[in-house]
């Protein structure tokens, strides 16, 4: 088995274990960069992540256009990933979600910080990106490289953005990265919801997000 055959048996396992925790549902979708071919990326066809499989792995241009489509549907968001790998050399792999634990620090003014020290990997500062800002009202959804582009400037050089009432995107230098981040972002935005019932967090410092 060669890098490209091992790196889209990965990408087919992340979808599954995406699904498997609840962090996409028929929602959401996993993408590597290609990984020789680094002005493409490699996205699932349209299709719920639980039933993806090898043959079901498309090969996009930066763009989003398709590079043997062969009628297959194709997820309408795709621009997030392209607009993310287009200004991040570094980012080999993106996920998208819609974790619903998450959504709730979409829309108020209340911080996603990391209290759980797997979380840590997600980082201090958890950017909001609001396509209201710059697109007016809209469906909410990322369909055009204007937007994903913007939300990529939003993310910057962190791993994760927040998408007000929406979800969120991770990007990360490895599939086995972007999917753990996914994983312990939802975790620890569910224990930060009960925590903050009970009274004052104590939030992992600077330090310990860099341990």
């Amino acid at each position: 088995m060669n890098n490209i055959d091992e790196q889209l048996e990965l990408l087919v396992t992340a979808n599954r274990i995406l699904a498997r925790e609840s962090v996409v549902d028929a929602y959401g979708h996993v993408s590597i960069r290609h990984p020789e071919h680094p002005d493409r990326y490699i996205l699932s066809q349209s299709r719920a992540p639980d039933l993806v499989e090898v043959p079901d792995l498309m090969e996009y241009a930066l763009q989003g256009d398709p590079i043997d489509q062969q009628g297959r549907p194709m997820y309408t968001e795709r621009p997030i990933h392209g607009g993310i790998y287009e200004a991040r050399d570094d980012v080999l792999a993106v996920v998208h979600n819609h974790a619903p634990s998450v959504i709730p620090f979409t829309v108020t003014n209340t911080p996603l910080r990391p209290i759980l020290h797997l979380a840590a990997l997600t980082g201090p500062e958890l950017p909001v990106w609001d396509i209201r800002d710059n697109f007016g009202d809209t469906n909410l959804l990322v369909t055009t490289m204007d937007q994903g582009r913007d939300l990529a400037s939003c993310l910057g050089d962190r791993r994760v953005s927040l998408m007000r009432g929406h979800g969120c995107v991770i990007a990360g230098k490895s599939i086995r990265e972007v999917v753990m981040a996914s994983v312990y972002l939802q975790v620890n935005a569910g224990m930060l919801l009960e925590a903050l019932r009970l009274g004052d967090v104590k939030y992992l410092s600077p330090g310990e997000i860099e341990a």
